[in-house]
């Protein structure tokens, strides 16, 4: 029963799914003790039922800048497996202990039930650390905000440290009016509130993959392979013509990427070497076999915390349940036999929605542009 910890969600402003809480409280040594708590999605999806059927074979949700097409049905996402604010809610919750270099040394995952103390926005809770609060946030801060920053200060650290690949490429967000026509182009902010979020989000999955190999028990891991030497070499051309060297003859490791993104983010033209360099990456994707993060410079990794959009992080979440005895809507044998098959099927349905939501931005700002036909516009060369 976690229904008395103060756990938050934090989401953008837009956001009608609440997937994931989570609070943090520091521990004697400077660790800190973390609880990140997803959606109950395995207790209402079982194995084998219609509404799986149809979750497997759309794989994930997919995302256009006008509407959202969801793996499960809104019900479902937006009512009975959104962490809504002070109502009670099923969940499989991880905690998490990390000492003060941000390495998590213990985990235990729990399932039952849970009650947010607050829905949160992005751009809400970094007023808050910044010193502008609000009634909601004030009543927060000592006990819940800022040690949830502070956790995430040394997690970040400890990023810094292993060497995660630091591809910070711009996003943008196509604006849609109320007649669904684009209006223009923003960038998305990516603020302390994000980061703190995808932080404590990769700690968890961390801790789901490392319980499931623990237990030796199936799992569908979020590989990310070493990128290709032909590419790699493509790469070391490319930087040397702006002064910067890529070592030969030797494994390459993110941070030695790192080194070069840093080095190019000083000059005019660094948003191409980003560029290059992102199209020299492998193509994450999900496995039976582990083969480790080489992105996030992590041993073991598996998506645990968007039950309600992805697949794989429900097959995740029933293996937890089976492993750990847990109750019922477990894995069962029918798909750990075709684990293999379900991860192949989910990779591809997951580079499908890609190709639609690109497909569709494209479509859209071809619209958009239409009425500009013959003005000119400054523009990046990103290829030739």
């Amino acid at each position: 029963d976690l229904r008395e910890i103060p756990l938050i969600t934090i989401d953008g402003a837009d956001a009608s799914v609440f997937v994931d809480a989570v609070w943090a409280e520091k521990t004697e040594g400077g660790g800190y003790h973390l609880i990140v708590a997803i959606a109950d999605v395995a207790h209402y999806v079982r194995s084998g039922s219609a509404l799986d059927e149809e979750a497997h074979e759309r794989g994930n949700s997919t995302y256009f800048p006008d509407m959202v097409l969801p793996m499960l049905p809104e019900k479902l996402s937006n009512d009975m497996c959104s962490l809504r604010p002070r109502e009670d809610r099923a969940c499989m919750a991880f905690h998490l202990w990390i000492n003060e270099a941000g390495n998590l040394i213990k985990h235990k995952i729990v399932r039952g039930l849970m009650r947010s103390a607050a829905r949160l926005t992005y751009e809400q809770v970094q007023a808050a650390r910044d010193g502008v609060q609000d009634d909601v946030t004030k009543a927060l801060m000592n006990k819940v905000i800022n040690p949830l920053y502070d956790a995430y200060r040394i997690l970040w650290m400890a990023r810094e440290v292993r060497g995660a690949l630091d591809l910070d490429m711009p996003e943008r967000k196509v604006l849609v009016n109320d007649k669904n026509e684009m209006t223009g182009v923003k960038k998305r902010e990516r603020l302390d509130s994000h980061k703190l979020i995808e932080e404590l989000m990769i700690t968890a999955n961390v801790a789901a993959a490392t319980a499931l190999t623990g237990k030796k028990a199936p799992c569908a891991f979020r590989v990310h392979d070493i990128p290709d030497p032909a590419k790699l070499e493509s790469v070391r051309e490319f930087v040397s013509a702006f002064g910067l060297s890529l070592p030969k003859g030797q494994v390459t490791k993110p941070a030695q990427l790192n080194q070069i993104l840093k080095k190019a983010s000083e000059l005019p033209y660094g948003h191409l070497i980003s560029a290059v360099m992102l199209r020299s990456q492998m193509q994450a994707h999900y496995s039976p076999d582990n083969i480790g993060h080489f992105g996030l410079a992590l041993t073991h990794y598996a998506h645990f915390t968007s039950p309600i959009r992805r697949y794989p992080d429900l097959l995740v979440h029933r293996s937890l349940i089976t492993a750990f005895s847990l109750g019922d809507g477990g894995l069962d044998d029918g798909q750990r036999v075709r684990l293999a098959e379900m991860c192949d099927h989910i990779s591809m349905t997951e580079r499908l929605s890609a190709e639609a939501e690109r497909n569709a931005v494209d479509r859209f700002a071809a619209a958009y542009l239409q009425e500009h036909v013959g003005e000119e516009f400054t523009g990046r060369i990103r290829g030739l």
